[in-house]
């Protein structure tokens, strides 16, 4: 790979916003003409106990809330993240602030990119395995969140430091896989494998590469692994991450929408 600069990252992620963005774009047009999509608007429950006067017990009682947008969400995570490129790119006062982070060897844009984006996404893929309930997806994204928030942690911590302080990645990757521990025990609930939409292996087999290559290419900027040692190659090896990741999840979970539903 050659030279990697301020000025080449500066187009580079231009670039990347231009190619989220004409995926939003397409997705949004699928949103509100493709009938499978329109029509994939999963409720989403409230349940709190309620005193039942005849059993003389307290009960759960389900309240309907609101109809989710699934398809509408879907484009959002693409646009969220051609926006986060272009906050980067194209404003000199937010570009002079990315490379001054760069050089200290922090990306905050980053983190809060993805706490937002990918806290959608996972939000998304938590109503495709059967969670609807509101309170769970108020954990599940707030959990995701955290966990990337925890990596600007990493990296403010870590900021011109010979030792690494590895705290800040354990208790994200605790934060980030407690999201995923209650999804598995929706998807995978069912006893018989054979029963399982094909989405739900292609979505956890799809993540669960991406999710730990993320962490990988982190570890390799601390341990100075090779072309590591220079933060800028981890930068565009985050960039490139966040392209393919973010592409293969959202096509297939807007196709998870084909699921067969009442």
């Amino acid at each position: 790979m050659k030279e990697i600069t301020y000025a080449g990252l500066r187009k580079f992620n231009f670039k990347m916003g231009i190619l989220h963005l004409i995926q939003a774009i397409l997705m949004l047009v699928l949103a509100f003409t493709w009938d499978k999509i329109i029509e994939f608007t999963p409720k989403i429950w409230s349940y709190f106990l309620k005193f039942n006067p005849i059993t003389m017990a307290l009960e759960t009682n389900p309240k309907p809330l609101f109809d989710f947008p699934f398809g509408i969400l879907v484009a959002s995570f693409l646009l969220i993240s051609a926006i986060a490129h272009f906050i980067i790119s194209m404003p000199k006062k937010t570009n002079d602030i990315y490379n001054r982070d760069l050089g200290k060897n922090i990306n905050q844009f980053r983190w809060y990119e993805y706490a937002i984006s990918s806290s959608i996404m996972i939000v998304l893929i938590s109503v495709l395995f059967g969670i609807y309930d509101i309170g769970a997806l108020i954990v599940i994204f707030l959990l995701n969140a955290s966990m990337n928030l925890f990596g600007l942690l990493m990296e403010k911590m870590n900021e011109n430091k010979e030792k690494v302080n590895w705290l800040p990645f354990i208790f994200g990757s605790i934060a980030g896989i407690g999201a995923w521990i209650v999804i598995a025990i929706y998807g995978f609930g069912n006893s018989d494998p054979g029963q399982i939409p094909w989405f739900v292996y292609a979505i956890v087999t799809t993540y669960f590469v991406f999710f730990n290559l993320f962490p990988i290419n982190m570890v390799l900027q601390y341990k100075k692994v090779g072309k590591w040692k220079n933060y800028l190659f981890g930068e565009k090896i985050y960039i490139y991450l966040s392209l393919f990741a973010k592409t293969a999840l959202a096509w297939l979970v807007l196709f998870g929408v084909m699921q067969p539903t009442l």
